[in-house]
């Protein structure tokens, strides 16, 4: 069962880099979410043309946290906009590294990048426990929407780009992936 899963996984990924090289935002009228008859359609900027010079990942995709520390987007501090509107952005500077990953790197979860566009309790206690241990995370479960499965793959980055969140060898593990050739 193990590796049957294991060759699935390698099969989608193939399969996903394969797409990568051709990823293309679709238009609005064409995404299956606005309503193409709508007159709307008409005034709303396509997101091709709005992002067109957002840094990257090596997959083609925006790399949002690289989009904040650039300055090309500029998330609001409330639900509000306004300062102190609300329940409000706290940046959080504290990484948390998860060793349950065999022979991939660990996991680092950085607070930071996340915290520079949610608030805690977009995350706490819903879909993390704020308690070490208490979260039982495993691919299968971020991979059925479970975890981090809630954004990532939806919203955010690519489960696809392992490199991302598995950042941190181990005795166990190669090497952290470099990539060669950084976003723009």
């Amino acid at each position: 069962m193990r590796y049957g899963f294991v060759i699935l996984l390698l099969m989608v990924m193939g399969t996903t880099l394969a797409q990568a090289e051709t990823y293309a935002t679709k238009r609005l009228a064409e995404d299956g979410i606005h309503d193409p008859e709508n007159d709307a359609i008409k005034i709303l900027q396509e997101p091709g043309e709005s992002m067109i010079d957002f840094p990257m990942d090596r997959r083609g995709q925006i790399d949002w946290v690289q989009s904040i520390r650039s300055k090309k987007v500029n998330p609001r501090r409330s639900l509000n906009g306004g300062e102190y509107d609300g329940e409000i952005m706290i940046e959080t500077d504290m990484d948390i590294i998860m060793k349950r990953t065999a022979n991939m790197p660990n996991v680092r979860f950085p607070h930071l990048a996340h915290t520079e566009w949610l608030t805690c309790n977009n995350c706490h206690p819903k879909i993390f426990i704020p308690q070490a241990g208490a979260n039982p995370v495993s691919m299968e479960k971020i991979l059925k929407g479970q975890f981090c499965g809630r954004c990532h793959d939806k919203v955010s980055f690519s489960l696809w780009t392992c490199e991302r969140c598995h950042s941190v060898p181990h005795e166990k593990s190669g090497d952290a992936y470099v990539d060669p050739a950084p976003s723009k």
